[in-house]
């Protein structure tokens, strides 16, 4: 339904409302006025008979003085009978139609009423109760009844004689007259409400429609905008509410062109950057998986599938179990990381492909936040790390044998010494022809130094599998000192240890840290050409962490050069093949630790060298967890 409809009902309706209120009134004034004038019309018809009583009385006593008492009684009745108050009440009733009929009443002796003239057709119970009423309170009143099932009125007039007895006069009369007026009273009331509603309903539709026109102007407008055209306006011609309502809309329509303008714009951008984003993620190399927080795959790209074999279709809305269970995987938990304040985890780790093979990945994981900066799902970044862990091994390799040739001279001079003990104690013994055993137990402490030597030598140039086992880090720097501790006194180096005396244990590749510890002494014993010292430092007062620290008395690293140390191929020596401090990170990398170097030019080097520590309790848990391949 229409507004126009509907505010023409309303005013129609409004317009029945008020008519019907006015018939109502009509109704119950014309009744009430009705009933007045009746009861007027009787009050004077009582008193006109009560006067003729009164004038009867005074004629029959003035008749009865002036003639004899032999005139016959009759006579005087005949007489007086055209002024009684019978006849009078008669005429009354034949000059008046309405009027049924007109009784003289008084209260007899025994608590009955009398007649005193009329008839009492229209007589009931209840009139010896009205009798009593009007002469106790002398005063009129009237009764709306049926009697003898007709609708009357009965008016109870009392009468108050100077010198006779008071009685009342009952006059009935019919209530048909005033049903007939008022009845003509309403009908010409409702034919002029009809009328008149019609007129109101007409008058109304037309109104409705002149005041709903803006609203149908401003609801046409609204839909244009619902369908997308802002560039129409509405004429404001009024200054009322609707007018400010279509000066809003144009301000609103204004609006809405501008910004749907800047969301084009925006989407535009927005679906340009994700066709870019979109290529980027399916033609790079590396493989992306995004996980919710559940950990069900929510995407995967096409990278992602030819490294790990699994299909988009089969993996997203699954959890995707391809980690293997290994204590050399490190799990990380984003709150953790976060509270660190660190929003993405570098990692090396091992996955298992679709067929379940094994591939080394480099891994990078970063939460996705929304709008409020909360987490809502995580982004993978896996790349294939085959090829270049082999790349790295022969890196090793290589430095592995450029440290074999230059501790050469070291291990060459260390192994001549012994040697020739060897030889002078058996040209003694052959010159004597006797063993003596004092020079044995000598010849047997230098072919065992000889063993320990070539040993760790082999250690270096030998290639070895990667092998990761609890190890107490204070023997394996023992193990690096003894093997260059000939090395330092030919260039006049001194070391100098400060170990512990518990046990210091970590989780670690042994040969690789040997690797490491022997490049960072190497450098600084190059890094000292006159000699002097250098201190290792095992700190083991931290409970989480092996702190180990290397400091020389060089030359020093000027700010540039330090900035550089690790990048591949910067060297400043003349052989060096600018490897080495880059292997170095990575080896301590792998094993999830730092190495931080601090140099000044001439105040010498220091290098920390920071690996996670086992406690020998958690070290017992693990017992056979040790040789795992990593």
């Amino acid at each position: 339904m229409s507004i126009k409809t509907k505010l023409s009902l309303i005013m129609s309706v409004f317009a029945l409302v008020i008519l019907s209120l006015n018939i109502g009134l009509s109704y119950f004034s014309t009744r009430d006025n009705l009933r007045k004038d009746s009861e007027s019309n009787m009050m004077l018809t009582g008193k006109q008979i009560a006067l003729a009583v009164e004038q009867s009385r005074s004629v029959y006593d003035y008749v009865k003085r002036q003639f004899n008492e032999d005139i016959n009684n009759a006579l005087i009745m005949s007489t007086l009978s055209l002024a009684s108050p019978g006849r009078i009440a008669e005429e009354s009733l034949k000059s008046n139609e309405n009027l049924l009929e007109i009784t003289g009443m008084s209260l007899g002796s025994q608590s009955h009423v009398n007649i005193l003239f009329g008839t009492n057709s229209y007589g009931n119970d209840s009139d010896l109760g009205s009798v009593r009423k009007a002469l106790e309170t002398r005063t009129s009143f009237l009764n709306d009844t049926h009697i003898n099932g007709q609708h009357v009125l009965v008016s109870f007039i009392p009468i108050m004689p100077y010198q006779s007895e008071s009685y009342v006069i009952r006059i009935i009369s019919s209530y048909e007259p005033i049903s007939s007026a008022i009845s003509k009273v309403v009908w010409s009331q409702v034919s002029t409400s009809i009328v008149l509603l019609q007129i109101v309903v007409f008058a109304s539709y037309i109104l409705a429609g002149e005041l709903t026109r803006p609203i149908h102007d401003i609801l046409n407008r609204v839909n244009q905008l619902a369908s997308g055209d802002f560039e129409d306006r509405l004429q404001v011609k009024s200054k009322d509410e609707l007018g400010l309502l279509a000066l809003r809309i144009n301000a609103m329509a204004r609006s809405l062109g501008r910004n749907t303008m800047e969301l084009h714009r925006k989407n535009e951008e927005n679906r340009a950057m994700k066709e870019h984003l979109e290529s980027i993620i399916n033609q790079t190399a590396d493989a992306i998986h995004l996980t919710d927080l559940d950990g069900k795959i929510i995407r995967v790209n096409s990278a992602f599938e030819y490294l790990y074999g699994w299909t988009s279709e089969e993996v997203v809305g699954s959890r995707l179990d391809f980690i293997p269970s290994s204590p050399g995987e490190y799990r990380r938990e984003w709150r953790k990381e976060l509270e660190l304040g660190r929003h993405f985890v570098l990692s090396e780790a091992v996955r298992i492909c679709k067929d379940g093979s094994k591939i080394n990945v480099s891994m990078s994981e970063s939460p996705i936040f929304d709008e409020d900066g909360k987490i809502t799902a995580v982004i993978s970044i896996s790349r294939d790390m085959t090829e270049h862990n082999k790349m790295e091994e022969l890196l090793r390799r290589s430095e592995k044998l450029t440290m074999v040739g230059q501790l050469a001279a070291g291990v060459a001079h260390e192994i001549r010494n012994p040697l020739t003990t060897l030889r002078g104690f058996l040209q003694m013994q052959q010159r004597a022809k006797a063993i003596n055993m004092s020079h044995t137990d000598l010849m047997l402490s230098e072919l065992d130094r000889i063993n320990l030597i070539v040993s760790e030598f082999l250690i270096l140039a030998k290639p070895q599998a990667v092998h990761f086992q609890v190890k107490d880090v204070r023997f394996t720097l023992g193990d690096v000192i003894s093997l260059l501790d000939s090395e330092a006194h030919l260039h006049n180096i001194e070391f100098e240890v400060h170990f512990p005396q518990d046990s210091v244990l970590v989780h670690c590749e042994e040969n690789q840290l040997k690797q490491v510890f022997i490049n960072v002494l190497k450098n600084a014993m190059e890094a000292m050409p006159v000699g002097g010292r250098i201190t290792l430092r095992l700190d083991s007062d931290c409970p989480k962490h092996a702190v180990i620290t290397v400091t020389d008395e060089g030359v020093g690293i000027s700010k540039e050069r330090l900035k550089k140390i690790g990048e591949p191929f910067y060297t400043n020596k003349e052989k060096g093949t600018g490897l080495g401090i880059m292997i170095t990170q990575r080896i301590i990398e792998a094993h999830q630790g730092t190495l931080v170097i601090e140099s000044e030019i001439g105040q010498g080097t220091v290098v920390t060298v920071t690996l996670p520590r086992i406690h020998a309790e958690a070290e017992q848990g693990n017992i056979g967890d040790n040789d795992i391949v990593g």
